[in-house]
């Protein structure tokens, strides 16, 4: 394997703002069991497109013929501390608090793979970030950027799980990274604390429970129990983020601009929110995470955590 050029890939990888880097063989990943019964299980709830192209998130090759490398890619997006105390004010997940991370990835990672290419005519390849059917954190593992936690998130040991990650597959063959070990051992923290039991089981989660997909993904009215949990949570939920210990005693604070809050995104009042109309909506939120909702379960959202704020009744 060429490690003169993934030493020249990684540094180049570092100058363009990455965190982290590592290199995994574009083999087949033989999770094929795993994923299908996860799958049959129906933990992905309405998420349909999880079952569309399995064949892809299973052989890299599928995606793009030729590739021998995957090219994992990390940033950190950890904005700090942010005070939740006040029932009244929106809580949002601090992946969101700042500019669509897809945009920022997506330039920087172009421009990585633009300069890659740029080394030999004859170097293909194609960049990813939520936009294909790749198995990103199981990638994420394979070149050795972190361990699988419990929750089933990458926590690596650099920034715990507050990471944003990309892939780029290559046509060239390039010096492999050694898998990450498991990172939890006997740890639990995260299945104890999840509100609504999400996590049916050391490293699968049902997404049907989960408050970040039934704040974000789920359409309809979320189940009155799950909606209790939520309290002023109106997009997205970190909680199984907040415990681990990796994050309590790892985390740093983000030096990418763009990551850190958007401070109308910080301190948005609930019953200010129930009165927007699409278009403040559409205006407020257009470049930020938070659009994926879209405006009905904004809404709905919205309205559950007004209930939560209302102090309980005297019996």
């Amino acid at each position: 394997m060429n490690k003169t050029l993934t030493d020249r890939i990684k540094i180049s990888a570092k100058e363009a703002g990455f965190d982290l880097v590592g290199i995994a063989s574009a083999a087949p990943t033989g999770e094929d069991d795993r994923l299908r019964s996860w799958l049959d299980q129906g933990c992905h709830a309405s998420m349909s497109w999880m079952e569309n192209h399995i064949d892809k998130r299973l052989d890299p090759t599928r995606l793009m013929p030729g590739a021998q490398s995957i090219v994992v890619l990390a940033m950190n997006y950890y904005p700090g501390r942010i005070s939740h105390d006040d029932p009244s004010r929106a809580r949002i997940s601090r992946y969101a608090l700042s500019h669509d991370y897809h945009r920022i990835l997506k330039k920087r990672a172009l421009g990585l793979l633009s300069e890659i290419k740029s080394w030999s005519e004859s170097i293909q390849g194609r960049f990813f970030v939520d936009t294909a059917p790749i198995m990103e954190k199981f990638w994420a593992v394979q070149a050795g950027l972190g361990g699988m936690g419990k929750q089933g998130l990458i926590v690596t040991r650099e920034f715990g799980s507050w990471v944003f990650l990309g892939e780029i597959l290559l046509n060239i063959g390039l010096k492999q990274d050694e898998p990450q070990p498991d990172c939890c051992g006997s740890c639990r923290l995260c299945i104890d604390a999840c509100p609504t039991r999400a996590i049916i089981a050391p490293y699968v989660v049902d997404a049907n429970r989960c408050l970040s997909y039934l704040t974000i993904e789920h359409r309809g009215e979320i189940p009155p129990d799950a909606a209790s949990e939520m309290g002023n949570r109106i997009f997205g939920c970190d909680i199984c983020q907040e415990v681990c210990p990796w994050n309590i005693q790892r985390a740093t604070v983000t030096n990418k601009k763009e990551f850190l809050p958007n401070p109308i995104h910080v301190d948005l009042q609930l019953k200010e929110l129930a009165d927007f109309t699409e278009e403040q909506f559409r205006q407020k939120f257009g470049k930020s995470p938070i659009k994926r909702a879209k405006f009905d379960g904004f809404q709905r959202n919205v309205r559950i955590g007004l209930r939560n704020a209302e102090p309980l009744p005297f019996t």
